[in-house]
């Protein structure tokens, strides 16, 4: 008989240093060289990565071995329980950008003053040779110290025989360095060739101090990943009142076992999940469901950890505990949804891959033509020539392209309520085909409101509506305060209600008057003997759309009838509407049943419902939408639905959500106005738009200008490029991208008007 194999294992180490998605592919490919492991997932928004391997492998120093030996940095096993490792090195990664980011800075306004002259009457009057030294010694130290990171992952990408976006930046600000070094030092090289020797000092540093920018705002978006999962663990209540040996004893939640008898007391948080065995209560659970109204708590019925108790209290049985939890579970979606999701500049990495041999084949064919096939060669003139061709590929247009378009439009979107987290939202956003909108929080209001006040015969509605409020103003229900609002809100007064007592999930009874009256379910009715004649035709009808039903009963009588719902939003309706003018796809997910589901639909004009979902379902379905070929937006508000705003293409959070499921979505709607949904995605599109414009731009100058700067038109027009030329096309090619940035300004402010 043949063994059975063993299972495979999964491991999950932090790794730093990442910056790209060429870095994931080496960190990927250097793990699974270790022994025994079968697969390797690397998520570069974490920092984690995930190794699927045989129980004997390599084993975790095998690990640390191949991923320092690549040029990255092991950071261990992450602890839920304890600062995660990847956490802290982003946050020192963080502060050393901005300090290079402040001195890079500093240091290129300087040597752009001192380049140009011209422009600064001040500097034209000092010795020039000494300035170009002094510009020297100020370049050095932002070349290579602030740009230290990009020669860094240039050397990776070499030894990887490959090149990115490190290689690209490397070889422009080097060229630009280093030409400027031998126009400095050495000037008869050029003076030979008949060319003034001119520095582009200013070129190399800005190159190094934008894009070092731009860094700095990735790594404060990629940030906000962990701080969703530290929030969610901060949910776990600290402490657990359990009966051990007929004692009741406060201890630690992870010292909580199976089958503990544990108490829970008003306004605690439940400890962990189980099952409820004596004492009645109801209990908010809209952290972990969304839903606003507070659930009716029995013996036989489950509990769930890190939801509050709010006014009984109750013993239940432990059932699960750590890793098999509803939060914990939970926390282990949002973790498994953090995909690393393409950004924009990939783009440049694909370009950079195929763009940066082609420079260097170009430049040295530009120097072996020069030297050794036009008549009178010159090595200065083929020298010049060559670094002419590295220095007009110089990407500064590119570094500024993306960037300052992120920026622009996350700062419109910020000023209309809209925070949008970098560029990789915007890239993902204007694609979108499917929006699904949580209900409850998100298209609704979430708090339940009066919307009928119905009647029996010869019964008036003030009477009616006087004896609800009568008997709700002394309940802490959330049905209880809705209907005491609508009572209030037309002027009447509750009377005082003698032998109050709530029946725990049916109503309340109460004399008020003298007169026995009796508010709740049909059931409650039935259950009391009271008749409900034509108003349960109303009930059934009600319910239909969605409400929740109330029967108020004086002295034995039904007298009428009270419905309630959670009302849609304002901007529900509008946004709707306008999402389907742009052509998507409108969909509903929740937890309620079918019937309320489809009449919030209908009222809005949603078509696809998606009714009676759990909430660790609701991930779920958005991963089925995105396999169906949907490109998927999720809107939502709670903790159940941070997975699925994790889990979708994009995620959208209102900003009257909870800080978890902000912190998880790629948009927050900070004005809690569901017509910023549409407004997100149409600024999107815009800027995106603009994007692609300002890469053409950044391409458009070498492409043009590489093959004048080799020379290609001095046979039929005696050109060739002069370094003045070459820095103007390079500040050109920068002024169009800012400029096309900032006119998006004016499309946003068209389009809105």
């Amino acid at each position: 008989m043949k063994p059975t194999e063993p299972a495979s294992q999964k491991t999950t180490v932090s790794v730093g240093g990442m910056t790209c998605a060429a870095c994931v592919r080496r960190v990927e490919t250097a793990l699974k060289s270790v022994r025994g492991v079968e697969e390797a997932s690397v998520n570069l928004a974490t920092g984690r990565a995930t190794v699927q391997h045989h129980p004997s492998w390599g084993g975790l120093e095998e690990v640390r071995r191949v991923v320092t030996d690549n040029g990255y940095e092991y950071l261990g096993v992450p602890d839920e329980t304890k600062e995660d490792p990847g956490a802290a090195a982003r946050e020192r990664d963080i502060r050393e950008l901005k300090l290079k980011f402040a001195v890079g800075i500093a240091l290129s306004i300087v040597i752009f003053v001192g380049s140009m002259p011209h422009w600064f009457p001040f500097v034209s009057t000092l010795p020039r040779q000494p300035m170009l030294i002094a510009l020297f010694l100020l370049t050095t130290p932002v070349v290579f110290w602030v740009g230290s990171r990009f020669f860094t992952g240039a050397i990776k990408a070499a030894r990887q025989k490959t090149t990115d976006m490190n290689t690209l930046v490397a070889v422009g600000a080097l060229s630009a360095y280093l030409y400027s070094a031998l126009a400095t030092f050495y000037p008869r090289f050029f003076t030979a060739a008949g060319v003034i020797p001119h520095v582009y000092y200013d070129g190399a540093a800005f190159i190094v101090t934008l894009i070092i920018l731009g860094r700095l705002l990735e790594a404060k978006a990629k940030g906000k990943t962990s701080q969703a999962i530290k929030k969610l663990m901060g949910l776990r209540p600290k402490t657990a009142r359990v009966i051990r040996n007929e004692r009741e004893m406060d201890i630690p939640v992870d010292e909580v076992m199976k089958e503990d008898l544990v108490i829970v007391r008003p306004g605690e948080k439940i400890a962990t999940d189980g099952v409820v065995v004596s004492g009645t209560s109801t209990v908010d659970e809209s952290m972990l469901t969304g839903e606003s109204m507070p659930v009716t708590k029995e013996a036989g019925q489950e509990v769930f950890g890190a939801t509050i108790n709010k006014t009984g209290s109750f013993t239940f049985r432990t059932t699960k505990i750590g890793a098999e939890t509803a939060l914990a579970q939970i926390i282990r979606l949002v973790e498994e949804a953090q995909g690393s999701k393409a950004p924009i500049q990939r783009l440049a990495d694909r370009v950079a891959s195929i763009f940066v041999p082609a420079v260097f084949a170009i430049g040295a064919l530009t120097f072996v033509i020069w030297y050794f096939f036009v008549p009178e060669p010159l090595f200065s003139r083929a020298l010049l020539n060559f670094v002419s061709v590295l220095v007009i590929a110089c990407p500064c247009a590119l570094g500024l392209a993306t960037p300052t378009a992120v920026m622009v439009g996350t700062g419109l979107g910020a000023e209309n309520g809209i925070l949008i987290k970098g560029g990789e939202s915007l890239e993902r956003a204007y694609r979108l085909t499917l929006v699904v909108f949580d209900k409850t929080g998100t298209l609704t209001k979430g708090e339940p409101e009066v919307t009928d006040v119905i009647t029996a015969k010869n019964r008036s509605r003030e009477d009616v509506l006087k004896t609800a409020l009568s008997i709700e103003a002394v309940s802490e229900h959330p049905l209880a305060q809705a209907i005491v609002e609508k009572g209030l809100s037309e002027g009447l007064l509750p009377l005082p209600a003698l032998k109050f007592d709530a029946i725990s999930g049916h109503g309340a009874r109460a004399v008020v008057e003298g007169i026995p009256c009796l508010l709740g379910s049909a059931r409650l009715m039935e259950k009391e003997g009271i008749p409900v004649g034509d108003l349960a035709g109303e009930a059934q009808r009600l319910a239909g759309e969605g409400k929740t039903c109330v029967f108020i009963a004086t002295d034995s009588q039904a007298i009428g009838l009270i419905g309630l719902a959670d009302v849609p939003k304002p901007s529900a309706e509008e946004a709707v509407s306008r999402l389907k003018e742009m052509g998507l796809t409108v969909a509903m997910i929740t937890g309620d049943n079918a019937g309320t589901a489809r009449a919030i639909g209908s009222a809005l004009g949603i078509d696809r419902v998606m009714a009676e979902v759990l909430p660790s379902d609701k991930a779920e379905e958005v991963r089925r939408l995105r396999e169906e070929g949907q490109v998927v937006a999720m809107v939502g508000d709670g903790i159940n639905d941070a997975p699925a705003l994790k889990t979708a293409d994009i995620g959208i959070a209102i900003g009257a959500g909870t800080d978890i499921a902000i912190e998880a979505s790629d948009i927050t709607l900070m004005n809690n106005d569901l017509r910023s949904v549409p407004a997100a995605i149409r600024l999107s599109s815009l800027t995106m738009r603009v994007i692609r414009q300002n890469l053409f731009w950044a391409f458009i100058y070498n492409v043009l200008g590489i093959p004048l700067a080799a020379g290609a038109f001095y046979p039929f027009f005696g050109i060739l490029l002069n370094p003045e030329f070459a820095a103007a096309a390079m500040a050109l090619s920068s002024v169009s991208v800012v400029s096309n940035s900032l006119r998006l300004r004016l499309i946003w402010r068209g389009r809105r008007a």
